[in-house]
């Protein structure tokens, strides 16, 4: 997931059958199986490990402006046996996973799938959105512990790019302030009231029957993240267009890359990328600026509400028969 691994980018599986013919090893497409069908058995899983781990709460609660420390998991079972598990810690939030958000190409619409995260220290900054750059350090393993990814240093990650679960969870977590940051002497830096948190999701809002960074994980894998927000970009702009990323998600399902007003307009140009509203400056496609159509000439400040010339609803910059 590191350097702005795609989330909607999801690896098609291909299985080598061999036979004994002349013409050598065939290669057979094996179609993704549906979200309808591993979603369910993805959340009995999940529910399992709730049940059988536990987090190193009693060190968050005896060190709550601690520096570095960090969330341990580990199985409910013998000097540990009376440990509270994660399933009475967690919350939870339901996402709905269209197959078209992961390129598959049976046809199916707003699959509800589970995400649990736990909040192991509440930041004392600011919550950021789906849509948002934020400054954070993470984790990533399987249910089993084993560990796929990692970033030890804090970095600046835009969430949309990124794992669906993973960005949804991330908004449930707090930043850090500017107060809270602490300079080490060899130049490394740390937080004392970031947000701690743990986020734990099905494969629909993972790489689902991808195999993620470097082919590394099984199909259809639930992944947990250990994830540290230290600082966040509030209404992060992506195309630098005035309208915040978050206000460009315009059906409001947390997905920013299904929301592109101008689509036809792209597609009727012969454009072979199309470009969300939270990516493209001109989000309407009538050739005049999304950020043209909301500044006042004057001030050159930002008219809110946004401007609606023919009062039907539709701002100017998404509406291509007013500019």
């Amino acid at each position: 997931m590191k350097n702005g691994f795609l989330a909607f980018l999801v690896t098609m599986v291909l299985c080598v059958s061999c036979n004994n013919d002349d013409n050598g090893p065939d290669l057979e497409t094996v179609p993704p199986r549906l979200l309808a069908e591993v979603s369910p058995e993805n959340d009995e899983e999940i529910q399992e490990y709730l049940r059988t781990h536990f987090y190193n709460y009693e060190e968050f609660d005896a060190n709550p402006d601690a520096l570095d420390i960090k969330i341990k998991i580990d199985t409910i079972a013998g000097a540990n046996a009376d440990k509270t598990p994660l399933a009475d810690q967690v919350s939870s939030v339901t996402v709905q996973v269209s197959s078209s958000q992961l390129g598959l190409s049976e046809e199916e619409n707003d699959i509800p799938h589970t995400l649990y995260y736990l909040v192991a220290r509440d930041g004392k900054g600011v919550m950021p959105t789906v849509a948002d750059s934020t400054f954070l350090r993470y984790e990533g393993m399987l249910l089993d512990g084993v560990k796929f990814d990692a970033s030890e240093s804090f970095i600046w990650q835009e969430l949309p790019f990124f794992l669906r679960g993973y960005s949804n969870g991330i908004s449930k977590l707090t930043s850090a302030t500017n107060d809270g940051l602490v300079v080490n002497p060899d130049g490394t830096f740390q937080y004392n009231d970031s947000g701690i948190g743990l986020i734990i999701m099905p494969s629909g809002l993972a790489y689902f029957s991808g195999t993620g960074p470097s082919n590394t994980l099984p199909r259809y894998a639930n992944l947990v993240f250990q994830v540290e927000v230290g600082r966040v970009i509030e209404n992060t702009d992506s195309d630098n267009d005035g309208v915040p990323s978050i206000q460009e998600d315009v059906n409001g399902n947390g997905y920013l890359f299904d929301d592109n007003t101008d689509v036809d307009v792209e597609s009727n140009s012969g454009l072979v990328t199309r470009f969300a509203d939270f990516q493209d400056g001109d989000d309407d496609g009538d050739g005049v600026s999304t950020r043209n159509e909301i500044t006042n000439d004057d001030t050159g400040e930002i008219i809110f509400p946004y401007p609606d010339s023919d009062s039907d609803g539709t701002p100017d910059y998404l509406d291509p028969d007013t500019n």
